[in-house]
């Protein structure tokens, strides 16, 4: 019996995890935040496949079952390599799971006109992941991507609720909404853009929807619990959570209650 273990570059996790405790109260959840080696965003597939396998890793020694990579960039350029390649040899029953292919299943529906606008970090637009996994279940839907390499600085040093977010927002959606003038839904594909929300509407047609992940991921884990008895049955359920960074407590604690939405009292890992 162990935890459902969560991992993110940061703090964008804490989003995701903040919907699986509200779906899903009564499991343990053992959250790991690579702070120290943030943001991924930027870097190159080797380094964050290097990064995330090292967290992975982390997670199977502490008797995670079952791992969630809470992260965009980490989903994109890291966790197909892990299923397939490392997995089988680190842990054999055990599970690394992501946030992208959950909401590529349901993105398209969403969209009534077809046409679909992505938010994300320069890593996952450059890896074309979220084209190719739509393509798979909506082959129809135009999609159009803008990389967004400011929003994240803005969220994690507080400035994304100022007046000096405006211009990077506005920049962005305005990019984005040229591309296709039928676009009628936007999906937030990274975990710190949920702060954002109220920013982003701001520069919004009230005509267009705004998908952020927590609650689709959220969904889809209960479904799959649901259709995997034998890893349901593995998981603790005492109805806690455990909070680990990779850099400085003080300051991980400090932001953390901005994502996930209460208070929480982390404890320092080194993963050198």
């Amino acid at each position: 019996m162990g935890p459902i273990g969560v991992f993110d570059s940061g703090y964008g996790g804490l989003t995701i995890l903040r919907e699986l405790v509200n779906k899903l109260p009564a499991y343990d959840y053992l959250y790991l935040g690579d702070n120290a080696r943030a943001p991924y965003g930027n870097r190159s597939f080797e380094t964050v496949y290097r990064y995330t396998l090292q967290c992975v890793k982390w997670l199977l020694e502490k008797d995670c079952p079952l791992i969630i990579l809470a992260c965009n960039t980490a989903s994109a350029k890291a966790l197909r390599s892990i299923q397939q390649q490392d997995l089988a040899s680190l842990n054999p029953t055990a599970r690394v799971l992501g946030v992208l292919r959950p909401t590529t299943e349901v993105i398209g529906n969403y969209s009534t006109t077809g046409s679909i606008g992505i938010l994300a970090t320069s890593g996952t637009v450059q890896s074309g992941s979220y084209l190719l996994e739509i393509e798979k279940f909506f082959p129809e839907l135009n999609v159009a991507q803008e990389a967004c390499p400011m929003w994240v600085p803005l969220v994690e040093n507080g400035e994304h609720l100022g007046d000096g977010a405006d211009y990077f927002i506005k920049k962005h959606i305005d990019n984005l909404l040229q591309q296709h003038t039928q676009i009628d839904t936007l999906l937030l594909a990274c975990t710190h853009y949920p702060l954002l929300k109220d920013k982003i509407r701001q520069f919004l047609p009230d005509s267009v929807n705004l998908v952020s992940q927590g609650e689709i991921v959220a969904e889809s884990l209960q479904e799959y619990l649901g259709r995997h008895p034998e890893m349901e049955s593995s998981l603790s359920k005492n109805g806690k959570q455990r909070f680990y960074t990779t850099d400085s407590t003080q300051d991980f604690d400090a932001k953390a209650v901005s994502f996930f939405g209460s208070a929480i009292t982390s404890k320092h890992v080194d993963l050198q």
